[in-house]
């Protein structure tokens, strides 16, 4: 080491910030040093919308691929890029114009609106008033007599209504289509399924992944990124088989897992469950072996991008909370500032989706099961006779002749008897068995049309960045001075290596700018700084989570080697220059230690 270069003594470690200033620290570093701040602020801002920074965006983006290795790569699924605008009768057949509901409640002083829930969960020890039903919330409200937060106005008697969290927008100008800015990226996977499925050759299972924005008209956004109104999802819908396809439970039998099932949140003295995903399976914790399946493989992934998993839990939704597409659910929960925060949602939707779209379009969301051996099966049919329904019921004829195609596909016992009834529009009709030509005969069958299940692995990209720059922020002190950091795995970290010339004279600056540019075109993530000495310098990639530093000094005007310094323990070794590339790729991937160069 050159004697002219500052060198970081050991590092202190220090308390951590406390839970109740944790979020405080970390939004003011965030705003301050480029990694997220509100949007829009020149005009007043508007709640729920942020601009990722510099800093921000990059590590984002790393996140985001880290889970694309995972999710596509890795497992081998395709990925695809919907709109973000789709038509009404999407959202008309998923269920979100008529379920996609928050509750509210407006102060008649101020009319300001509440999410109501969220006020019975700050003023009382409910975790999870969202799964409470409307009369529940309103009863809690007047047991405690809560307060309008902004004029203090009782809110008792005020009565809580539902609130669509939906987008409208309008396609096309004069007499437009209305629309809406989709609330979850899973819609634009489902719609195009017809499509998607020539792709996997229409063979089960196979995934289809999307990363993409996603928009709720939240009623109260709050905490930074916790709850927005425009965020990124990276989601994956596995298309399966219920009664064939089975996840390789074997690759993640062993990783343990904390769980907090329903039985256990209800329960006044309810505890954690640790156990391994296969103990989870047998005990029937997690009723679903692929929800299983995807709890034991996200769990190293959460710690891959760094999230602490001391800090980290998978709760199960309540009854009241399912979503109206769920089976069943499991959230993946951070520890931040004192409160659990949902980051994932693990869902078993089962045919909901598909079902929905194939009733509601003209599309065909089925895929066809071939048999490994033709089979001879019994089939019942009908055959009206509209020359007696026509004149019998007239116009309706045709919604008769409909209902008894589908009561025979469902209940050919149906007609066992003389007559059949069926309802139309809330009308029932009689009609002669013998009239409905209705006849049992053997066929030879190839195969059969199945309506795949889907399993959703649901990652809210924003709040995980968030979780992993509140667990990454820590201090200590280096040379008697308290330093703050980000302890950032290098693989999301926004900058790699920072890259700084002991002073910016005799060479030094040029020798450091060419081993900027080969660095860059190695494929790094380069800082270049030349300003202040180099301790303020190290702490300024220290406090954005940059790992490495290489300082160029007057010896490697001479020899051809600089010093790399590791961020975490502040420890230094000298490498050659020719070899920094390979050097700082092996420290990235943990192939080596700066200990042992």
């Amino acid at each position: 080491m050159s004697e002219d270069m500052d060198a970081d003594a050991d590092a202190e470690a220090l308390e951590p910030v406390p839970a109740d200033e944790e979020l405080e620290t970390v939004a003011e570093l965030a705003k301050r040093r480029g990694f997220f701040f509100p949007a829009s602020r020149a005009y007043g801002g508007v709640a729920g919308f942020y601009t990722y920074g510099p800093e921000g965006a990059a590590l984002k983006r790393n996140v985001e691929d880290a889970w694309r290795d995972l999710f596509v790569t890795q497992e081998g699924h395709m990925e695809i890029s919907a709109p973000d605008v789709m038509p009404e009768p999407v959202f008309e057949a998923s269920g979100h114009l008529d379920g996609f509901d928050d509750m509210i409640i407006e102060c008649p002083e101020c009319g300001t609106n509440h999410r109501a829930d969220h006020l019975v969960e700050d003023a009382t020890r409910i975790e999870e008033a969202e799964s409470l039903p409307i009369p529940e919330v309103e009863a809690l409200i007047a047991e405690y007599d809560l307060d309008c937060t902004v004029c203090g106005e009782p809110l008792t008697d005020v009565p809580v209504e539902e609130f669509n969290l939906m987008f409208e927008t309008n396609i096309g100008p004069g007499s437009s289509k209305p629309g809406y800015l989709r609330p979850e990226t899973a819609q634009g996977i489902f719609v195009e399924f017809p499509q998607l499925k020539q792709y996997a050759r229409n063979q089960l299972p196979f995934g289809v992944a999307q990363v993409g924005t996603a928009w709720r008209n939240e009623i109260s956004p709050r905490r930074a990124l916790v709850r927005v109104r425009e965020f990124t999802q990276a989601e994956l819908e596995h298309f399966v088989d219920p009664d064939e396809d089975e996840p390789p439970l074997h690759r993640v039998a062993d990783v343990e897992l904390t769980l907090y099932p329903a039985d256990e949140q209800e329960a006044d003295d309810g505890e954690y469950v640790t156990c391994t995903v296969q103990e989870a399976v047998d005990e029937n914790i997690v009723a679903s072996d692929w929800v299983a399946y995807y709890l034991g493989l996200s769990q190293d992934w959460y710690e891959r991008v760094g999230v602490d998993m001391d800090r980290f839990r998978y709760r199960q939704h309540l009854s009241g909370e399912l979503a109206h597409y769920a089976a069943d659910c499991w959230d993946a929960e951070a520890e931040l500032g004192g409160d659990w925060v949902e980051i994932t949602g693990f869902a078993y939707r089962s045919d909901y989706d598909l079902s929905k779209h194939g009733a509601h379009s003209d599309e065909d969301f089925t895929l066809f099961k071939q048999y490994d051996e033709p089979k001879t099966v019994e089939r019942a049919t009908v055959d009206p006779d509209m020359s007696v329904l026509g004149p019998e019921f007239g116009g309706d004829a045709g919604a008769v002749q409909e209902a008894l195609n589908d009561l025979v596909a469902r209940d050919p016992d149906a007609f066992d008897g003389e007559s059949v009834a069926v309802e139309v529009d809330g009308e029932t009709y009689e009609v002669d068995v013998e009239d409905a030509n209705f006849a049992r005969e053997e066929v030879t069958e190839s195969g059969e049309h199945i309506t795949p299940h889907v399993v959703e692995p649901s990652f809210g990209i924003g709040r995980i960045v968030y979780t992993v720059l509140t667990h990454a922020y820590d201090r200590d002190l280096v040379d008697g001075e308290e330093r703050a950091f980000l302890d950032l795995p290098p693989e999301v970290a926004p900058t790699t290596v920072g890259v700084f010339p002991l002073m910016d004279k005799d060479g030094l600056g040029e020798r450091a700018r060419e081993v900027e540019a080969d660095l860059r075109q190695a494929g790094f993530a380069v800082a270049y700084d030349d300003s202040g000495n180099i301790g303020r310098r190290y702490r300024r990639q220290d406090e954005v989570g940059t790992p490495y530093c290489v300082t160029v000094d007057y010896e490697s005007l001479e020899d051809d080697t600089v010093t790399v310094r590791e961020r975490d323990s502040t420890e230094q070794a000298r490498v050659d220059i020719e070899e920094l590339p390979v050097t700082l790729t092996a420290l990235r991937t943990g192939s080596t230690d700066i200990s042992e160069l």
